[in-house]
């Protein structure tokens, strides 16, 4: 970003949470692969007289939890009750959505401040261009955390969100990004000229918020550029064509018309439903890096990179189990999902999550590396394929496939020697003359006649004795 432009961004983050009735009522929330409007009764359809149940006790439980996984306070011994936020819009059938006041407070994760994380109500679904709603979703529970305006460049937001959505799957009670939909607001100050806020709604992907936040630094710098004054305002996101558009003036929490629902009793979370929900929680990123240093003997670097990606990190610990725990297997697992697994996962911009490959695979080509049935060179490209066939096939079939075994074979490995000695004299001349790491250079020669698939070892043995013998 440019010295002269300086980018505050906050974000209202809305993830759905994996349980399987509604926040208020006992319909299924699978509104995916049923028809319309069949998973709903007249609490979701907001119908009048219809009366909520008390909140899906599932759903504050994992709210705690993402609380506390964020390094929020709990609000303890305190009425959370659920406010009514009033709109008009199609897709909310009651005219209103629940949202509760503050389950947690003050939190932080990578640095950024959380300034709350509550429940709410998910709405429907509307197809403005169909007119048609379909009220399945209406009603299912979300967490929604809000931050601090700490974000300052598109790419941190595009992170921070990356690393939010791995927390989500790593404490496993939410649907992660597939259900995530985010409000970004922006304001930026070019050359010191403060421009307004503005929010830019409904942004359902990780992706969408970079080009969201990239496409207004450029917006509104134009207008500030121009002597014009950003609006505070409210726009919509297209993502078939990258931009956003004004949708309506900025609205402020007075245009919601708050009131505490009347026909929900408060919650009061004390210390023991929090404790309960502690001992329910999974290790965090810091304490699973702590244990693998404790537990594996690994180094501080290697234990930070297995665990930034959770999964991977799951991955290295049945991968371990699965070779047993001894140094030399700790160490190849380390080598092999640390670094040239994480490697190929880096080329191709993706995580283990999203790559498909099964920790058996992981298992297996580590065991044909390790029994020498594959060299390293070839262990490389074979991991690199199994990324590229995203776990549909293992590496023995890619092996197979490929001809990709080791030669052991004395014969033929004496064959390509010979060939590497007759065609490269002058190497075989250095080291005649003491020049040793010319061996290194017949060595490779002898590779890639073989295409990588010689035993290294044997090479170096057969090409000594032929040497020193001349």
């Amino acid at each position: 970003m440019e010295d002269d432009v300086k980018m505050k961004c906050g974000l209202e983050i809305h993830v759905q949470v994996d349980t399987e009735s509604k926040l208020f009522c006992k319909c299924p929330t699978n509104y995916k692969d049923v028809p319309p409007n069949t998973n709903v009764c007249p609490v979701c359809m907001g119908l009048p007289g219809a009366k909520p149940m008390p909140p899906n006790k599932k759903a504050v439980d994992v709210a705690i939890m993402v609380a506390k996984m964020l390094g929020c306070e709990i609000v303890i011994n305190k009425d959370i009750y659920f406010q009514r936020k009033h709109y008009d819009y199609p897709d909310l059938p009651s005219g209103y959505q629940r949202t509760s006041v503050p389950i947690g407070v003050n939190g932080n994760f990578m640095g950024i401040g959380i300034t709350e994380v509550h429940l709410e109500e998910d709405p429907g679904q509307y197809k403005p261009d169909l007119g048609l709603v379909d009220y399945n979703r209406s009603g299912t529970p979300l967490i929604e955390i809000v931050t601090e305006p700490d974000i300052k460049s598109p790419e941190e937001a595009r992170e921070f969100l990356k690393q939010l959505m791995r927390l989500f799957r790593y404490i496993g009670c939410l649907r992660g990004e597939g259900s995530m939909r985010a409000d970004v607001n922006i304001s930026i100050n070019y050359k010191g000229v403060q421009g307004n806020r503005v929010e830019v709604k409904n942004i359902n992907s990780i992706k969408g918020v970079y080009k969201v936040l990239k496409y207004e630094l450029i917006r509104q710098k134009n207008i500030i550029r121009r002597g014009g004054t950003v609006k505070r305002e409210t726009r919509a996101f297209l993502e078939s064509q990258m931009i956003t558009k004004s949708m309506r003036e900025k609205e402020t929490a007075e245009d919601y018309r708050y009131i505490p629902d009347p026909d929900i009793q408060p919650i009061v979370i004390d210390e023991k439903w929090v404790k309960e929900v502690e001992e329910k929680m999974p290790e965090t990123p810091l304490e699973k890096e702590k244990r693998f240093i404790r537990e594996y003997g690994i180094r501080e670097d290697d234990a930070k990179i297995l665990v930034s990606d959770l999964e991977l990190a799951d991955a290295f610990e049945k991968v371990v189990a699965g070779l047993g725990k001894e140094k030399e297997n700790i160490n190849l697992a380390v080598t092999w999902i640390r670094n040239e697994l994480k490697r190929v996962l880096q080329y191709n911009k993706i995580d283990f999550f999203e790559s498909n490959i099964k920790v058996e695979h992981l298992i297996e080509l580590i065991k044909l590396i390790k029994d020498k049935v594959i060299s390293q060179k070839i262990g490389k490209k074979v991991i690199e394929l199994l990324v590229e066939y995203r776990g549909e096939k293992s590496p023995k079939q890619i092996i197979d496939e490929l001809g990709l075994t080791v030669i052991t074979d004395e014969d033929t490995l004496e064959k390509a020697c010979d060939e590497a000695i007759k065609n490269n004299p002058k190497a075989v001349e250095d080291y005649l003359n003491g020049n040793k790491p010319a061996l290194n250079f017949l060595m490779g020669q002898v590779m890639k006649l073989t295409r990588g698939r010689a035993d290294p070892k044997k090479v170096v043995e057969i090409l000594k004795k032929k040497l020193d013998n001349q």
